[in-house]
């Protein structure tokens, strides 16, 4: 077997993450363009983010175990082949639903891609160089997220919506002919897949999404939408059961005794859920209703989505100083004072500059909560588990969007539409409101993190089946 050569590796694996992490938030201000050429609505809308979110959120744990059988880089090229195929299929989509399904589908390579980036870069990285090339990957996917929304709204404005995903084509395509001379197979202790929890797992969570969805359309007491609430949540509650009495669990549930671990991932997915469900609606309040271009709502947002690059560094000697658990409790602090703000000035007729000291607090909040959250993942979990925990983690926080956008929607479409600026803001204020709740409702809860790390809790290494905290 050829030695990994370190450059190489973080050629095809850096690009490859920036391309997948672009694409959270790259479709954010294409959003107003896409409903008006396909003809949807604000349903259309939600499941075109949450498409590609969901798949994502869902078969992330299964791909780290998928790898680690057959083979690390040969399951990274067929996840970006899987991604590449699909963005070409989102382009030509000539509807809503066929965009909804390549949506779903680049999800699905996006959570085979993502993890896989850094497993690969961390086997081929020497101990003593680690940290570097943890940083560099942390930095690109910084990148992405923070370019996401600025790129996407560039792209929609110079030529259509249908070129933010035209892009990732000939990018892929390049990817997908250095891969195999620039990586070295790999693989890890051979897992069996959890294949009925997946399942299980999977059908739960779109039952309770496509119940919250279609609510406000069908009538909450109807049987299309309580028959999907509650087959979600069934579902949802055999997972848990199922998960509790199998062997080789997807998601070991003796994690969740940990009060520590338990409190932080509810965190991840409350501040998701929050932040990430209002950014959805913001969006399209800036391009429909203060009428800015796709690129001037990508600038504009840059104080908030560029701001964790800027005040990350700033983290670790505030963690230092004050502590896991009240850093943690800043960063949501500062993200509820920013919807609060949001919600309170919010009108028609509101200048940006109103906005701009929210949006400064929301960037500054999730710069400060990203490091501490990754630090106490690991650090409540059993170490064994650390990989697991960490994948986790993320999948909680994707589910978190996923849900943020489906109720902060249906608060929406129960008290405004897009008809007039008036509708719109009457809307959004009360599901900004509920965002700044679950924000809220956060803070509190941070604070009863345990003071401490476990005294077995040491600084554990990047295993190479390990799939990483991000802050996308």
């Amino acid at each position: 077997m050829k030695t990994p050569h370190p450059v190489r590796t973080f050629i095809v694996t850096g690009i490859a993450l920036f391309m997948v992490a672009l694409d959270n938030l790259i479709v954010t201000n294409a959003l107003p363009d896409i409903r008006t050429d396909l003809g949807t609505g604000l349903e259309g809308l939600e499941w075109t983010v949450n498409a590609y979110t969901l798949t994502f959120a869902v078969l992330l744990l299964p791909a780290a175990a998928i790898a680690d059988r057959w083979g690390r880089r040969r399951l990274f090229i067929g996840g970006l082949a899987v991604f590449t195929a699909a963005s070409a299929a989102a382009a030509l989509a000539p509807d809503i639903g066929t965009l909804i399904a390549a949506r779903a589908v680049q999800g699905a390579g996006g959570a085979i891609v993502m993890p896989l980036t850094l497993t690969l870069l961390a086997a081929a990285v020497p101990p003593a160089r680690r940290s570097v090339a943890l940083a560099a990957w942390s930095m690109m996917s910084g990148l992405g997220v923070a370019l996401g929304p600025v790129l996407g709204g560039a792209v929609t404005q110079a030529a259509t919506w249908q070129w933010i995903f035209w892009i990732n084509v000939p990018v892929g395509a390049v990817l997908l002919a250095l891969a195999p001379g620039f990586l070295t197979e790999s693989r890890g202790a051979a897992k069996r897949l959890d294949l009925p929890g997946t399942v299980l797992i999977a059908g739960g969570v779109l039952g309770l999404v496509l119940g919250l969805v279609r609510a406000n359309e069908h009538g909450w007491t109807s049987a299309q939408v309580l028959g999907s609430l509650i087959a979600g949540a069934v579902l949802v509650a055999a997972f848990v059961a199922y998960e509790a009495r199998t062997a080789e669990p997807m998601l070991p549930l003796r994690m969740f005794r940990s009060r520590g671990f338990s409190i932080v991932n509810g965190l991840a997915l409350a501040m998701s859920f929050g932040m990430f469900g209002a950014t959805f609606l913001l969006i399209q309040f800036m391009q429909g209703i203060q009428h800015m271009s796709p690129l001037g709502a990508g600038v504009r947002s840059l104080p908030w989505t560029g701001m964790p690059l800027l005040v990350a560094p700033l983290t670790p000697p505030l963690i230092a100083r004050l502590g896991i658990r009240y850093v943690l409790a800043i960063g949501l602090a500062l993200q509820t004072a920013a919807l609060a703000w949001l919600a309170a000035v919010l009108s028609p007729g509101v200048g940006y500059g109103a906005m701009v000291p929210a949006f400064v607090l929301a960037g500054i909040g999730m710069a400060l909560f990203f490091p501490p959250l990754a630090r106490a993942v690991l650090g409540f979990a059993p170490p064994e588990l650390s990989g697991v925990a960490s994948g986790v983690s993320n999948s909680l926080r994707q589910l978190g969007t996923v849900l943020g956008v489906a109720v902060l929607g249906a608060v929406f479409a129960a008290q405004g539409d897009f008809t007039t600026p008036q509708a719109f803001t009457d809307g959004l204020q009360p599901a900004l409101w509920l965002g700044a709740a679950a924000l809220g409702a956060g803070t509190v809860a941070a604070l009863l993190i345990p003071a401490h790390l476990p005294a077995t809790a040491e600084p554990v290494p990047v295993k190479a089946s390990e799939p990483a905290e991000t802050s996308s």
